[in-house]
């Protein structure tokens, strides 16, 4: 696990976003997992920027969400699927249908996260998987006591979760829907390279344990370190905990040029 800690997210953006950009020129046809929320969203603005100078294309690409709300209408505003459309499919040349995303109005909620499952491995599985990181430390929607296993699946919100992403939802909490369906840890673990990206210091605690505590499901990103290829971007802010911050900063200094991210 590589930890990069940059002056602040426009940084750390434009770090991912450029890597992101140099796979893509490498494979075209690469298969990217997007995570939603307000951390990812500097790395879309950029790769939108990156698209429009002519220096990116996804449009032989093919992108997997990593969750969906439960029982929201098609085209509710805060339907995952709604914002990727806008802030990745509208603003690059991903083709629409290109984007999957976990069916949370299916009928049949286990047979549609079989299905998930069925085409996430059809396409080869995830080249690259950005993450956030909620402030109790999980990934995706697997809320703490997740299996470290677990494969695409219903999940229920706790409550410090509905009360995050109230924001989203015009601040009331009452209309957060209580379940979602996520990629499993173990679904997330089989993306080829894992980049987590966290800024400011509302998120420092939860990147600490993360990073530097015990591998456990109750802090279901520590899972990235078991895995052979996760790079975890972060700001001052959000290392501000991390007790091998300089060890970190130094070797990204000293990181030989033809590694890359």
């Amino acid at each position: 696990m590589e930890i990069v800690i940059v002056p602040d997210p426009d940084a750390g953006a434009r770090l991912v976003a450029d890597a992101i950009a140099e796979l893509a020129r490498r494979r075209p046809e690469l298969v990217l997992g997007l995570a939603t929320g307000s951390s990812p969203e500097p790395v879309y603005d950029r790769l939108a920027a990156l698209h429009r100078q002519g220096e990116l294309s996804l449009a032989r690409a093919s992108a997997f969400a990593l969750d969906e709300y439960v029982g929201l209408p098609a085209g509710h505003p805060a339907s995952y699927r709604q914002v990727l459309l806008q802030q990745v499919v509208d603003r690059l040349d991903l083709p629409p249908e290109a984007l999957a995303v976990p069916d949370g109005g299916a009928a049949d909620i286990p047979a549609a996260c079989a299905d998930y499952e069925e085409r996430i491995a059809g396409c080869g599985g995830v080249d690259l998987q950005l993450l956030g990181i909620g402030t109790d430390g999980h990934i995706g929607f697997n809320e703490p006591g997740s299996s470290l296993g677990s494969r695409t699946r219903l999940k229920t919100l706790t409550d410090a979760t509905r009360a995050d992403n109230a924001r989203f939802f015009d601040g009331q909490v009452d209309r957060v829907p209580r379940h979602v369906l996520t990629q499993g840890i173990g679904t997330i673990s089989g993306a080829r390279h894992l980049v987590l990206l966290a800024w400011g210091e509302g998120k420092a605690e939860a990147v600490a344990r993360g990073v530097e505590g015990p591998v456990t499901a109750m802090v279901p990103a520590s899972m990235l370190q078991l895995h052979p290829h996760a790079t975890v971007v972060v700001d001052e802010a959000a290392a501000a905990r991390l007790s091998l911050a300089d060890y970190y900063r130094a070797a990204w200094a000293d990181k030989p040029s033809w590694q890359g991210l």
